[in-house]
Parts: structure tokens; C-alpha cells; sequence
């Protein structure tokens, strides 16, 4: 045997060893997207050539509302970025970038038409600081989930849906895709839809979420405000069939009845107590209609926020505080708008003006001592 036929032969040999092996490789890689179906960073090229993005739990095609976790994009960040970048200078100014990008979500979502209250020029700008901030964050997906987080909290008062969230998300990438043509990679375009996505999805998540504890924070200051027993009437004469609500009128009717006869009763017990501490009648001297002591015949609770916080500030000493009739006066208006980002700013802005305009120092945690002591006494479960 010659030495060309030995080497023939070793690699004949060799070649089936790295074909199987190749094979192999190609199993287990396979097996492994089956189990995960996603993976961390990863791009996928899909029948039709275009490059998928999956990261974690999210993907370009599907938003997902049932959890809120940090987004890796891995390359996908970085060709994002690049791709935005390009659509800016191609605008020839954020302004510009920024008004085309409205005017694709809004002609493109002619039934989300209605939901566009705020004024055209400040609208443009929120939408392309937000987009800015989200973009310029795809490469850190802690601070990704905050920045989306935050924005989030400002589409509380909004009703936002999957079709909704796939209606902008298409119109902005297809705006990119116009502008950009060929230098829209697919690897961006994915990125970009799983981007949106996750921004979507997000928003969704943050508005079920923490939709208990605004409905908490609701009927808390219901009680307090002393406007719980009329909206409860109300809520059950509202629900259900003519037959049930005049029964749930006429259970709450009786309710409030049986509530009116304990408190009579209350106070009734409590007028005799004072009575006899303040020494009652004189048995001598003086007419039936007469009384010693403090005259005890207008006494009573407070049963309202501001009453209840006004008797409060008093017994702690902090009547003179002229900036407290102030927080107090657009509690209410702050409170109720705790839903509705634009709203409460609005409202806290007006307040910092009539603050200002107080003589003395300003101790806001004054204020939270007096609210919390009279927030106690009225909620009932506190």
C-alpha cells in the first residue's frame, strides 16, 4: 500500500466520523429550539428569508401581556439603533421624524382617532421623546424595562389592546421601511417589531396590574369623602334587571335605614353621658330647659375628609398653615386623577402656583400626618 492510498483511505474513514457528527450538531440544536421555542437573543431565519427575533419570552410576530421581564436583543440592539439613527438624518429633523410618525399611527388607526385628545403639537412631541427614550435603550434591558415602565404608567387611563398595540406597531415599521428601503436589514425590522412588542405588551401588563390597587385608592377615598353610600345606592340600582335593582334599591334603602336608627341611637346614649358628667339639670333653681356645663346639643363627629383633616390639624397644632387648606382643597381633584398621568400633573402644577403664593415653610410630611390620622378614622378598612 502506498502512501496516497493510506491518506485515501483515512479520510475516507473520516468523513462518514464528521458527517454524523454534523448531523449531531444539527439535532441537538434543533431539539433545543423545540423545548424553548425562544431564546435569548437569538435571530432565526425564517422559510421566507426574513430574520425572526425571539429573546426571552418575546418575539416580532406575538405580543405577550403575561409577564413583564427584562428584553435581550443582542445584535438586534445594535442594528435598531442604526436603523433609527439613518431614519432621523433622512427626516432632516426630529420634528420632522416626528410628525411623520404620527401621521402613519393616525391614519393608519382610523378607529384609535378618537383617543388622540391632546393637541397635535404636543402629542408629535411625546411620541418622539418616548420613541427616543425606547430606542436609546434597547442595549440595556434593565433600563429598557424602566424607561417602558414609567411610560406606562402614563397609558393607565388608556384602554390599550393587542389589535391596537399590532396597528401602531405596524404603521411605524412600515414607515421605517419606506424611508429605508434596502438598509432596513430584516435582522433590524424584527428588532424593531419585537421592540414594539415588548413596549406594547407592557403597557398592557403595567394597566391589569396595578388595576386593583387604583380601585382600592378609589373606594378608600369614597368613604373618606363621604361619597360611598350615595355611589353604592346607585351601583346596585344600576346592575342587573328591573326586579333585582328596585330589590337592591330597597335592601340598601333598608340598610341605610337600620344605619340611621344605630346612630340615632348612638348619639342619643352619648348625649345622656354628657349630660350627667356635666352635672345635669339642678333640681333646684332653675327651669327644665336650662343646663350647667358646656352645652353639648351641636357636638359632633366629623364624617368627611376635610372636616375629619381640619379637626385634626387643630388638635396637632397645625391650624396656621395656610399652604395646608391649599393640598387640601385639590386633594380631591389629585386623588381621583391618580389614573390619569396628564391629568395629575396638571393638577400638582396648579398646586405648586397656589403654594407658592403661602407665606411660611412648606413641611409636606405635616401634611401626611394630618391625612393619614384622618384617613384612619374614616376608612373602614384601613
Amino acid at each position: 500500500m502506498s502512501f496516497e492510498e493510506g491518506s485515501n483511505s483515512e479520510r475516507q474513514l473520516s468523513e462518514p466520523d464528521a458527517t454524523l457528527e454534523h448531523e449531531e450538531v444539527e439535532e441537538v440544536s434543533n431539539e433545543g429550539a423545540d423545548e424553548d421555542g425562544v431564546g435569548s437573543g437569538a435571530a432565526s431565519v425564517a422559510q421566507s428569508g426574513e430574520v425572526k427575533v425571539t429573546a426571552g419570552a418575546y418575539n416580532a410576530e406575538e405580543v405577550n401581556t403575561e409577564v413583564f421581564e427584562d428584553l435581550v436583543l443582542g445584535a438586534a440592539a445594535q442594528e435598531v439603533q442604526q436603523v433609527w439613527s439613518m431614519f432621523l438624518r433622512n427626516a432632516g429633523s426630529r420634528d420632522a421624524a416626528a410628525e411623520a410618525i404620527y401621521a402613519a399611527v393616525y391614519d393608519a388607526a382610523p378607529s384609535m382617532q378618537s383617543m388622540f385628545k391632546t393637541p397635535r403639537a404636543v402629542m408629535v412631541i411625546r411620541l418622539m421623546t418616548g420613541l427616543s427614550q425606547i430606542i436609546s435603550e434597547v442595549h440595556n434591558p434593565r433600563g429598557l424595562k424602566t424607561a417602558v415602565e414609567a411610560i406606562g404608567f402614563l397609558h393607565l387611563h388608556l384602554e390599550v389592546t393587542v389589535p391596537r398595540v399590532a396597528v401602531v406597531r405596524d404603521a411605524i415599521v412600515d414607515l421605517l421601511q419606506m424611508e429605508l428601503g434596502d438598509d432596513m436589514t430584516p435582522l433590524a425590522r424584527s428588532g424593531l417589531r419585537t421592540v414594539l412588542n415588548y413596549v406594547g405588551g407592557a403597557y398592557i401588563f403595567v394597566r391589569v396590574k396595578y388595576a386593583e390597587r387604583l380601585g382600592c385608592l378609589a373606594s378608600s377615598w369614597a368613604q373618606a369623602s363621604g361619597k360611598w353610600i350615595g355611589d353604592e345606592v346607585e351601583a346596585d340600582g344600576e346592575g342587573g334587571e328591573d326586579g333585582e335593582a328596585s330589590g337592591d334599591k330597597d335592601g340598601a334603602a333598608a340598610e341605610l335605614a337600620a344605619a340611621e336608627e344605630v346612630a340615632k341611637a348612638k348619639k342619643s346614649k352619648n348625649k345622656n353621658r354628657s349630660w350627667f358628667r356635666s352635672g345635669g339639670a339642678s333640681s333646684s333653681g332653675r327651669g327644665s330647659g336650662e343646663s350647667t356645663g358646656t352645652d353639648f346639643k351641636n357636638t359632633s363627629v366629623p364624617k368627611t375628609y376635610t372636616d375629619m383633616f381640619n379637626f385634626n390639624a387643630a388638635v396637632m397644632g397645625f391650624a396656621s398653615r395656610t399652604w395646608m387648606q391649599e393640598v387640601l382643597t385639590s386633594f380631591d381633584n389629585i386623588v381621583s386623577n391618580a389614573s390619569n398621568a396628564a391629568r395629575l400633573q396638571e393638577e400638582c402644577d396648579i398646586l405648586s402656583l397656589k403654594i407658592t403664593k403661602c407665606k411660611g415653610t412648606v413641611n409636606l410630611p405635616e401634611y401626611k400626618g394630618v391625612m393619614l390620622a384622618s384617613l384612619r378614622s374614616l376608612v373602614k378598612d384601613w
